[in-house]
């Protein structure tokens, strides 16, 4: 990459929010590495996206693998040569349950999925962010990590715990001028689920159009003081 162009690093970029956090940073000037499960979802949000070579790259990998968040890592070094801001929108849920009555083997899968995916991801980017002037790290996280119910102890152990090192890993670029930060939702609100509830109010929902905003003001200079600190979007 030739220009001054900032690159964000999306974890998670095929989803539906993904999609939305991609299209408003592009609109916003960044170069999009982008990184999924699944390649053909890739394909879709390439062609939705429709950016050039220098502004888009694609990579899927599992980011429960270390190795494989390595892996990406240096496709996006070797792509764009930095590596600016990291999106980790890797998510997943189970709960609903009894804490008594909940299987355990939920909290194994949560594990895997919201904590070791954020450690993998940081230690593998951790150098990039924090030697670039305006490194950014964000993650999407719920108030239950804060305030858990007991139907859903496995969830938000696991989301607290992901924040939790979201935290230390603020704590670690206290001395750069890169950031960490958390942002919070309850549930998020998806056009897909606007289409097929079109009479639902969704009133603790977020959509993620709002929290694509909210990332793109993170990773904006007006946030460049917010470090280690909690945004909630919800009621």
């Amino acid at each position: 990459m030739t220009d001054d162009r900032p690159v964000a690093a999306i974890s998670g970029a095929a989803g539906d929010l993904g999609s939305a956090a991609a299209a408003r940073l592009a609109a916003d000037g960044f170069a999009i590495a982008a990184c999924g499960r699944s390649a053909d979802r890739l394909e879709e949000l390439a062609s939705t996206l429709d950016l050039p070579a220098d502004q888009f790259h694609s990579h899927p990998a599992d980011l429960t693998d270390p190795a494989a968040a390595a892996a990406w890592r240096d496709a996006v070094i070797d792509h764009f040569g930095r590596a600016d801001a990291l999106i980790h929108l890797v998510g997943g849920w189970k709960g609903g349950e009894p804490l008594t009555e909940a299987p355990l083997a939920d909290y194994d899968w949560l594990h895997d999925s919201l904590v070791r995916t954020t450690q993998h991801v940081t230690r593998a980017f951790h150098d990039d962010l924090a030697a670039s002037p305006r490194g950014r790290f964000i993650i999407i996280s719920s108030p239950q990590a804060v305030h858990p119910s007991a139907e859903n102890a496995a969830y938000a152990t696991a989301k607290a715990a992901a924040d939790a090192w979201t935290l230390a890993l603020a704590d670690s670029l206290s001395d750069t001028a890169a950031t960490a930060n958390i942002i919070a939702v309850n549930a998020i609100l998806t056009d897909t689920m606007r289409r097929e509830n079109p009479d639902k109010a969704f009133a603790t929902f977020t959509p993620t159009e709002d929290i694509a905003a909210a990332i793109a003001f993170i990773c904006s200079p007006h946030a460049s003081q917010m470090n280690g600190r909690r945004l909630p979007l919800h009621p």
